[in-house]
C-alpha cells in the first residue's frame, strides 16, 4: 500500500470515528479526551502499518578516511577472499540478499565511496537510488592518526548534512514527518538534550579504525579524541563504535552492526556500553549526554572542531601531497593486458609526436 493510500485511509477512518450517533440517530460532539485517545490508537496503526508495508530492502553506505580498512570490514561482512585489496577510486556497490524461514527474502545494498574529495555528487548516488527512509550511514575514521582525521570527519558530516537537506525539501510532508519521528525514536523522546542536537535523518555510526595503534597512545590524546568523537556523535544523533581487524571481538561488534543496519538483527548489537577513554569506546544511539561528555555543554561542529584542534593539533599539510595516491595505470592489481597494450602505444605515439613539436621548433628558430 502506498502512502498516499495509507493517509486516505486514515483520514476516511478519522471522519466515521469523529461523528456519534446516539439511540435517537442524532449527531454527538466526541470530547477531547475521546478524539485525543483515538488520535493516538490510529497513529500507532498507521506506523505498524508503514513498518509492514515498506519494502524488504536497506541501503547501508560506508565512507570516511582512506586506508582506514572500509573495504575489508565490507569483504569481512560478505565472507569474501582477500588477496590484495585494491583502493575504492569512487563509488562501489555490492550487495546481500538473506531468505528467512517463511519470510520474504531481505536485500542489502552496500555503497563504498573511496575518497571524500569532491565527493558531493557521489554521495547523492546511493541516497537518490534507493531514499532516505531506509538509508543508514558508517563512518570511518582513521585513530591511528588523530591529527588528521578532523578534516575527514567535517568533510563527511557536512556532504551527508547538505545532501540530506536537499532531499529532504523535495520529500513529501507524510515521509518528512515519518523520518523526523524515526530521529526522535532514535535519540529518544525523554533525552534532556533532544532540543540541542543537530541529528541526521538516518542512522550514522561513527566507526573509529585501527583501534590496536591508537590505543598505545598517550592518555592525554586518547582523552580528547573521544571526547571529540562523543560529542560529534552525540550532535548528529548517532552511535560511536571503535574498531580494529586485528581483534577478534571488535571485529564481530562491527560485523554485527552492519548486519543490523542491512537486515536489522541483531536487535541491539552493541552488547555493552563502554565511554571510558582507556577502553574501545561503544555507545549506541541516545544513550551519551553533553553532561555524560563533560562540563562544556551543548556544542555546535565548529565549536568541537575548534576545541579538538587546540587540545590535538591538526597538521595543515598540502592535501594532495598528504594524501598522495600510486597511479592505478601503475598498480599491478589493476592489470588488464587489452588496455595496458592501448595504452603504452598511445604513450608511444604522444611522446613521437612531442618529439616532432621539439624538433620542428628547433629547425624554425635555426631558420629564423
Amino acid at each position: 500500500m502506498r502512502l498516499p493510500l495509507i493517509f486516505h485511509s486514515l483520514h476516511q477512518r478519522l471522519q466515521k470515528m469523529f461523528v456519534k450517533r446516539n439511540e435517537g440517530g442524532e449527531t454527538a460532539t466526541p470530547s477531547i479526551q475521546d478524539i485525543a485517545g483515538r488520535l493516538a490508537e490510529e497513529q500507532q496503526r498507521l506506523r505498524q502499518l508503514e513498518a509492514t508495508t515498506t519494502p524488504k530492502e536497506r541501503t547501508v553506505l560506508v565512507l570516511g578516511s582512506k586506508c582506514v580498512g572500509k573495504t575489508t570490514a565490507i569483504n569481512k561482512f560478505f565472507d569474501r577472499e582477500e588477496h590484495a585489496t585494491r583502493p575504492t577510486l569512487a563509488l562501489e556497490y555490492s550487495f546481500g540478499r538473506r531468505i528467512g524461514s517463511g519470510k520474504s527474502p531481505q536485500v542489502m545494498n552496500v555503497w563504498e565511496l573511496g575518497s571524500l574529495d569532491n565527493a558531493e555528487q557521489l554521495l547523492e548516488v546511493p541516497m537518490r537510488t534507493h531514499g532516505l527512509q531506509q538509508l543508514a550511514v558508517v563512518l570511518m575514521l582513521d585513530l591511528s592518526q588523530p591529527q588528521r582525521f578532523w578534516t575527514d570527519l567535517e568533510c563527511a558530516y557536512k556532504g551527508l548534512r547538505d545532501t540530506a537537506q536537499q532531499m529532504m525539501e523535495k520529500v513529501t510532508p507524510e515521509l518528512r514527518e515519518i523520518l523526523e519521528q524515526r530521529t526522535v525514536d532514535r535519540v529518544g523522546q525523554q533525552n534532556k538534550d533532544v532540543e540541542k542536537l543537530d541529528p541526521l535523518p538516518f542512522p550514522v555510526i561513527i566507526v573509529g579504525g585501527k583501534y590496536d595503534v591508537f590505543s598505545g597512545f598517550d592518555p592525554v590524546i586518547r582523552k580528547h579524541t573521544c571526547r571529540c568523537l562523543r560529542s560529534m556523535a552525540h550532535l548528529i544523533g548517532g552511535a560511536l563504535l571503535f574498531y580494529s581487524q586485528k581483534m577478534p571481538k571488535l571485529a564481530k561488534v562491527l560485523r554485527d552492526t552492519i548486519n543490523h543496519l542491512g537486515f536489522g538483527s541483531p536487535a541491539h548489537p552493541f552488547r555493552s556500553h563502554v565511554v571510558d577513554f582507556n577502553e574501545p569506546l561503544c555507545i549506541w544511539f541516545g544513550t551519551d549526554s553533553w553532561t555524560k561528555i563533560g562540563d562544556t555543554g551543548a556544542q555546535s561542529v565548529e565549536r568541537i572542531g575548534a576545541t579538538f584542534g587546540v587540545e590535538v593539533p591538526q597538521l595543515q599539510l598540502e592535501k594532495q601531497k598528504l594524501q598522495e595516491t600510486t597511479d592505478p595505470a601503475k598498480d599491478p592489481g589493476f592489470k588488464e593486458s587489452l588496455i595496458d597494450e592501448m595504452r603504452s602505444q598511445k604513450n608511444e605515439e604522444l611522446a613521437g609526436l612531442m618529439r616532432d613539436v621539439l624538433l620542428r621548433g628547433k629547425f624554425e628558430s635555426v631558420q629564423t
